[in-house]
């Protein structure tokens, strides 16, 4: 017969208690991320946990130097990652928009982590030490965008390869349920955020001639 432990007269039977005591580290987890990330996590989710426990160890080395410092302004670094790795202006700003709406802290669901979401394994490739780190977080982020638009050539696709991994984009934006939805979404913000095109030749206005001295022989009014 298993066993029973009472608490408060009530008899609890002894799986039970082992099946919560199982579940708490899964809980604690769950919660830790949801918390400190700021993001939406089921606290039974059994996705990504060894991603989610990399992400929170990232989290708590870097919170520790950090702590006493405010990090930079985003759009700065953002501006001149596009402009050193040659991306069409606006076009991170939207996806670090769209990844973590601009939090430097930011850890997902699936354990991605900091302004640009990056996961464990394509910030050990990238070589970004430090994924809440603002501006080594946003230059791997601009990085691993300019090859996939070097790649694809097109920025939808770019884009999706940024989300899905470049192994699950051929020539179209894969439907999975969240893919074609993130495309929609950056290239959404991308159309607010990227500077305006200049308007044609045709229609500049034409200077104002300047009025310049009369011709000889040309009789004066």
């Amino acid at each position: 017969m298993a066993r029973k432990r009472s608490q408060a007269g009530v008899q609890v039977p002894g799986w039970a208690w082992w099946s919560l005591c199982a579940l708490l580290p899964l809980v604690l987890l769950n919660g830790a991320v949801a918390f400190l990330g700021e993001t939406q996590v089921p606290l039974l989710s059994l996705s990504f946990l060894a991603e989610k426990a990399h992400a929170l160890g990232a989290y708590t080395q870097h919170r520790a130097a950090c702590l006493l410092e405010e990090h930079p302004p985003l759009e700065p670094l953002v501006a001149e990652a596009e402009r050193r790795h040659r991306l069409p202006p606006g076009l991170l700003q939207a996806l670090v928009q769209v990844e973590s709406e601009a939090k430097v802290h930011r850890i997902s669901a699936a354990g991605a982590m900091g302004p640009g979401q990056l996961m464990p394994g394509t910030a050990r490739m990238l070589k970004v030490e430090d994924p809440f780190e603002p501006a080594a977080a946003i230059d791997g982020s601009a990085r691993y965008l300019a090859r996939q638009l070097a790649r694809y050539g097109d920025v939808r696709l770019a884009v999706a390869a940024y989300n899905a991994g470049p192994g699950s984009v051929g020539t179209r934006v894969p439907r999975n349920g969240e893919t074609e939805f993130y495309v929609a979404k950056v290239l959404s913000a991308y159309a607010r955020l990227r500077p305006a095109p200049p308007p044609p030749a045709s229609a500049r206005p034409t200077p104002p001639r300047r009025a310049g001295p009369a011709p000889r022989g040309t009789p004066h009014p």
